[in-house]
């Protein structure tokens, strides 16, 4: 049994003891006030039911106790009909009030328990997924990594062990002599393989930075002529087999920004540049200020070009397009990973966008001319 019903009646009936004494002092209304808070106490606590069994108790006990003549059920004057029935339809209204009030209060908290126990899964199979994706694209980092240092490490270093072998076979053996442009030959090969293997290096040093969030911009006021002069004397080397063409803009604003970053960006854009199109063909550098404050470079060469489903990958670490000529080019496929780091630390943005021949591939960056 619910026990509602029996805790609503003894409450009634208390309330009944204590204004029995008082029923000729007072009016009517206490009474039905006090009856009336029983029965939405019960409602409110043990539901409908037992707030209007409550309800039709109270009337009976009103009837009966307060409304004379006392000790009967028979009522003498209209008007406390009037009341009784008022009474009552107060009574059985606010309780079925109060009872929907509690049923909605138990829904909600129900749908709220539901709600956090799917919070709950969500979240579990969120994790759960996150973790996968993150195991998923580890074993892939690792396995670039690892044919990036077989492939792109390990030749530099072929390269040299041949070169020394042969010339120390050349100082120990008598039947084979080395002359001085042969010695000559194969200590450029060492030397270019060691600058070769210092690059790759450094790539990686670059990239183990990035992933320690240790790259912090330097910021100091320069002019962006001052930039494109270094980039490209450092870059000289490698374009020596290219026609460069630059299209600045006159009167440059003044840009606060980490030059050497800025300096690396273009100069990893110029290498790319170089290593993916043919020999003698146009490289074309573009720099321009933009009505937002902020300056686009812009560096456009004549190769294979990158689809278009693959231009966001090619920013990712040690990735390297397998559908095109890109992917036997020497290199860790670093160069567009560490660009695209340095220059949103500058809160920028760098892409690749659209030629306007339709052919080569021009990779285009926008960098603030101060920091916000």
């Amino acid at each position: 049994m619910n026990n509602g019903y029996l805790i609503g009646t003894i409450s009634l009936l208390i309330c009944v003891l204590i204004l029995i004494p008082l029923r000729s002092e007072i009016n009517s209304t206490p009474v039905a006030l006090s009856f009336l808070l029983i029965v939405l106490f019960t409602a409110a606590l043990y539901g409908s039911k037992p707030a209007m069994v409550i309800s039709i108790v109270s009337v009976l006990c009103f009837n009966y106790f307060f409304f004379p003549p006392y000790g009967t059920f028979r009522i003498s004057e209209p008007q406390n009909w009037i009341a009784l029935a008022a009474f009552m339809i107060t009574a059985l209204i606010a309780g079925g009030l109060s009872a929907s009030v509690r049923r909605r209060a138990e829904e909600a908290e129900r749908n709220e328990k539901e709600l956090q126990n799917l919070y709950t899964q969500l979240k579990e199979m969120f994790e759960k997924a996150a973790e996968v994706d993150a195991a998923k694209q580890s074993e892939q980092m690792k396995s670039a990594l690892l044919d990036a240092v077989t492939h792109d490490l390990r030749t530099p270093l072929t390269s040299m062990k041949a070169a020394i072998t042969t010339l120390l076979a050349g100082t120990e053996q008598q039947s084979f002599r080395l002359d001085e442009e042969g010695k000559k030959e194969l200590m450029e090969v060492i030397d270019t393989e060691i600058d070769r293997l210092n690059h790759h290096l450094a790539g990686l040093i670059e990239i183990a930075k990035i992933e320690a969030g240790a790259m912090q911009p330097q910021r100091v006021w320069t002019n962006m002529e001052e930039i494109i002069a270094l980039s490209l004397t450092r870059a000289a080397g490698i374009l020596s087999q290219h026609k460069v063409r630059t299209e600045i803009d006159p009167n440059l604003s003044p840009l606060k920004v980490d030059e050497k970053s800025i300096v690396e960006v273009i100069y990893l854009l110029l290498e790319n540049a170089a290593k993916y199109s043919p020999q003698q063909s146009q490289i074309i550098m573009a720099v321009k200020e933009l009505k937002e404050k902020s300056i686009k470079v812009s560096v456009q060469d004549q190769g294979p070009g990158i689809p278009e489903d693959l231009r966001e990958k090619v920013f990712d670490k040690f990735f390297r397009s397998p559908h095109d000529s890109r992917s036997s080019a020497a290199g860790l496929g670093m160069g567009l990973a560490i660009a695209r780091a340095m220059v949103e630390a500058h809160c920028g943005r760098i892409w690749i966008e659209n030629t306007a021949a339709g052919r080569g591939t021009c990779v285009s960056f926008i960098i603030p001319l101060k920091e916000n």
